[in-house]
């Protein structure tokens, strides 16, 4: 009996020091200096543009569902749609637009940290992207503070929670707060309250293993900060603690830019620029939409040369353009060249009403005229994404480049389509 016991004791120790040297390997991840994907530390700018040009909009992908709010019952496909077409940045995979306080339960990160493990071991190139937005609402005030938030800004501990109305106030107080009222409204970055905030939401995914953070409507989050003081000083601790803790030591910022750029002393604070696609309609065909050099505020052609924040100068900033959600203006099916909607729909609404072979069609064009008419410029596949109306899939208010299936019944079948584009445009760099 006592040898018995000695070797299962052997077994034991042995299965806990293969366990250890296994999540010891795991931690330590190996990244080919040969890949046409590899960076550490800083980008190039091919390795940039590379990621670009395979990069999708995959909203709330990270993001466990709840029956209440959220549908997510065809996560599988979803997992299966993205390793099929080989994207290599997922755009707006996780972020918090109010419910805030759903980042204090350990699932909702352990859900996203298992999806992120999950991925990177069939490709461990893929970035991840969270979001730091230009909105927090009163439920944030549910959320307590981790003591290493004000051990990060040298303050003392406290037990309490974050305080919206300390984000959302302004230096002249009779300005006016967007998206306000019950306690909501867009944080302001020189308020040290919203630093504590977006620093807690960096460090979170940065620690599940994101790799890069769209920064919203910076302008809007900078009203308050006009020379970009407070905010170069924020996202150097960003940089900062990526440099240590991030996958790749590095960290991919970008934001919404519609002057062209977010630029302090001919630094670009962003990795890259990104925007709507500003789809314009054309009047006299119904429901059709191009692309068009300064229409509305459009950024092609537009986007501002810098020195990168990993030190290499550009004439123009590589930039993204994406298939944005705002909702609807009421008129759909009315152009109106002179507001943002294409023809009374958001970009994506719009996208989804139209029928497969457009949306086809359309996805061809955009890719070719991007490349001919800017360079600069990269589309984002939109492959997951809120939709305002819209047909066939109302229920779950999204759209799907899932191609339709029972595995996906309500998808749209744009995979093989973006699948095709990204394996014939594509030149490898």
């Amino acid at each position: 009996m006592k040898n018995q016991q000695i070797s299962a004791l052997i077994v034991v120790v042995c299965a806990i020091l293969f366990y250890g040297c296994c999540n010891e390997n795991k931690d330590k991840e190996v990244f080919s200096k040969e890949s046409m994907f590899y960076f550490d530390g800083s980008i190039s700018r091919d390795v940039l543009e590379n990621y670009l040009d395979r990069s999708v909009t995959a909203g709330y992908f990270l993001v466990p569902g709840t029956p209440e709010r959220y549908q997510f019952p065809y996560r599988e496909d979803d997992i299966r749609m993205l390793q099929n077409i080989g994207a290599k940045f997922i755009g707006r995979s996780i972020y918090r637009w109010s419910e805030e306080s759903k980042l204090g339960d350990p699932v909702f990160l352990n859900y996203a940290k298992r999806l992120i493990d999950r991925m990177h071991d069939y490709d461990s190139e893929i970035i991840f992207q969270g979001c730091l937005f230009e909105h927090v609402s009163a439920d944030v005030n549910n959320l307590e503070i981790p003591a290493w938030v004000f051990e990060a800004f040298d303050l003392p501990v406290e037990k309490r929670t974050f305080n919206s109305l300390d984000m959302i106030k302004r230096l002249d107080p009779d300005a006016p707060i967007r998206w306000g009222g019950t306690g909501g409204g867009v944080p302001m970055i020189n308020n040290q309250e919203t630093q504590l905030w977006f620093y807690f939401l960096a460090k979170s995914y940065i620690d599940i293993g994101c790799e890069a953070f769209h920064l919203g409507q910076v302008d809007l989050i900078g009203q308050d900060d006009p020379d970009k003081t407070h905010y170069a000083k924020f996202l150097q601790k960003i940089r900062d603690y990526a440099a240590k803790n991030a996958r790749r030591h590095y960290v991919l910022l970008d934001g919404h830019t519609p002057n062209g750029g977010f630029i302090k002393d001919g630094v670009s604070l962003l990795d890259f620029n990104s925007f709507p696609l500003r789809i314009k309609e054309v009047v006299d065909k119904p429901m059709e939409g191009i692309l068009e050099v300064d229409y509305s505020d459009g950024i092609f052609g537009r986007s501002l040369g810098a020195i990168s924040p990993s030190g290499w100068k550009a004439e123009s900033m590589p930039y993204l353009v994406e298939f944005d959600n705002f909702g609807t203006n009421g008129n759909q099916g009315v152009a109106n060249v002179d507001d943002p909607f294409c023809w009374g729909y958001d970009d994506i609404t719009w996208f989804s009403v139209q029928s497969e072979e457009e949306r086809n069609k359309w996805l061809w064009y955009a890719f070719d005229w991007i490349k001919e008419n800017d360079p600069n410029g990269h589309l984002q596949m939109c492959v997951i994404r809120m939709i305002t109306g819209g047909k066939g899939n109302e229920t779950l208010r999204s759209y799907f480049a899932n191609t339709n299936s029972i595995a996906c019944p309500v998808g749209y079948s744009q995979e093989e389509t973006i699948k095709e584009i990204w394996n014939t445009r594509l030149i490898k760099k």
